[in-house]
């Protein structure tokens, strides 16, 4: 038997965690790793003590037809990224990697085009993590420098802003 990478064996354990996810959606996994050590890991679901979807048994912004990665003040959860940084401290995070997996909750398939939202890239940002590794087929992932995302501003989309000068 081969040995798995450890990018793939880190995507394996994060795969894992998306058990624990009551969504009824899209299904996210998350850990965060420094220094080979697994320091925290997240799912997304309901906050403690709330009832969650698969609870509940409805999801509002399926239920109001709302494409992906739109309207997310009305979904009941946490992201599992955001999850996984609040179970850390910004201490274990700085320099750290958050290894992402994500599937579809009706169908089980991976989601080959996963990525953190606007929200999770600001608060991935803020907890010093450097690197995000995102599983999209079971033996291929995508690594993203979170320095790109500072660098590719999108929540400054659509204004009409010399980003360069402002950085000078």
């Amino acid at each position: 038997m081969a040995r798995v990478d450890k990018e793939n064996y880190y995507l394996d354990i994060a795969q894992t965690v998306i058990g624990r996810s009551t969504c009824l959606r899209r299904c996210y996994g998350a850990i965060i790793v420094r220094n080979d050590e697994i320091i925290a890991t997240g799912y997304n679901g309901a906050p403690r003590g709330r009832c969650n979807c698969t609870t509940l048994g409805r999801c509002i912004r399926e239920e109001l037809s709302v494409p992906s990665g739109q309207r997310y003040e009305l979904c009941r959860s946490v992201h599992a990224e955001a999850n996984a940084i609040i179970s850390a401290s910004r201490n274990e995070c700085i320099g750290a990697t958050m290894y992402l997996v994500g599937i579809d909750a009706k169908t089980g398939d991976l989601l080959p085009e996963a990525t953190s939202c606007s929200m999770c890239r600001r608060t991935i940002i803020n907890a010093g993590i450097e690197k995000v590794v995102i599983r999209r087929t079971p033996t291929e992932y995508h690594v993203t420098m979170v320095q790109e995302w500072i660098d590719n501003d999108d929540s400054l989309n659509g204004w009409d802003i010399d980003l360069d000068a402002l950085k000078k």
